[in-house]
């Protein structure tokens, strides 16, 4: 074999392996925005269930104690979620109870967001371009026959 021939397997050789180098690479980029992106969604089912859990508490709050505020608690299921209620409610007459008496609705809306940055309150504006950030939104709404001074039913 002559020296040029030698010298065109060392170039070749070398070209290989830049071209398994780069593409070893390429994997690991996707593997790990594939890992990323799976954890993203498990937080995300968690922010869920703790927003789903903020709704149902909310709604408790208003419907059996008619009281209708803002609070913030950490789950105690899952204490890296913090969750933020916010209750608003409003009036209506809606036909009558009896003839010439108003029937009076009280509509609750209940918003809870769940998110896991380190504000005291969600959601957290400062941790939201955070690679790890997550936060949900649940919105419900409920009535009840008020009576002026509680619920008296649906």
């Amino acid at each position: 074999m002559s020296r040029r021939q030698r010298g065109l397997g060392t170039i070749a050789a070398i070209m290989i392996l830049v071209i398994l180098a780069a593409l070893a690479a390429g994997i690991v980029s996707v593997s790990t925005s594939q890992q990323m992106a799976s954890a993203q969604d498990v937080l995300a089912a968690r922010a869920w269930q703790v927003a789903s859990a903020g709704t149902e508490g909310g709604l408790w709050r208003a419907l059996q104690n008619a009281t209708c505020d803002t609070q913030t608690w950490t789950s105690a299921d899952d204490p890296a979620f913090r969750v933020t209620v916010a209750c608003t409610f409003g009036d209506f007459n809606d036909g009558e109870t009896v003839p010439g008496t108003a029937r009076r609705l009280r509509v609750f809306r209940v918003v809870a967001t769940a998110c896991n940055g380190g504000a005291a309150t969600c959601p957290d504006n400062a941790a939201s371009g955070g690679a790890g950030y997550v936060e949900r939104q649940r919105v419900a709404l409920a009535y009840c026959q008020w009576t002026g001074l509680a619920c008296a039913g649906p």
